[in-house]
């Protein structure tokens, strides 16, 4: 394996393509989704090769890949909160000043898209905030779907509504919170 790899790991809002290079995730992305990578993006498929964390034969990229695949793991078992991974965010200005900003936002809890912008110093521009989080390379990792619409309504999410309230009611189950009622 050299350069960009990614693996594909089963998880309960369905597989997930992790994406590695240069010694940072760079993707992460729902089967279906909005706005997905190109193959080339993706780079070679090491699915089913064998990466081990910590051995020598594995690339940079596949024990990153690893590791990635455990800390999503223990999120889906409700054992992580928050991960714990290099990033590398490709984007605009704008879009990685607002990727970094979702980063902030807790887990369990929610987020409309004004009080993003407000966040990141730009109050008016709450669409420019929606946009750029519906161009999220990182989903889950870096939290969109804890944002909502301004009365709190599930709004655009690009791995679906059902799959965002999915990821909401999950955390606010393991953070002792109710599901959304919408």
């Amino acid at each position: 394996m050299t350069g960009r790899a990614h693996i594909v790991v089963d998880s309960p809002v369905g597989p997930l393509t992790l994406v590695a290079a240069d010694g940072a995730i760079c993707g992460l992305y729902l089967q279906q989704r909005r706005h997905p990578p190109s193959p080339a993006f993706l780079g070679e498929d090491v699915t089913s090769c064998r990466i081990e964390w910590g051995d020598s034969t594995s690339s940079r990229s596949g024990s990153l890949l690893a590791e990635a695949a455990s800390q999503l793991g223990a999120y889906f078992a409700g054992d992580r909160t928050a991960f714990d991974l290099p990033l590398t965010l490709a984007g605009t200005p704008f879009q990685r000043t607002m990727w970094q900003a979702l980063l902030e936002v807790p887990y369990g809890e929610t987020v409309t898209y004004r009080e993003l912008a407000e966040r990141i110093g730009r109050p008016t521009a709450a669409r420019a905030v929606g946009l750029a989080n519906g161009r999220n390379p990182v989903s889950i990792v870096v939290p969109c779907h804890r944002v909502v619409g301004s009365s709190g309504d599930l709004t655009g999410y690009g791995g679906g509504i059902e799959r965002k309230r999915q990821l909401l009611d999950f955390e606010r189950s393991r953070h002792g919170l109710r599901p959304l009622v919408l």
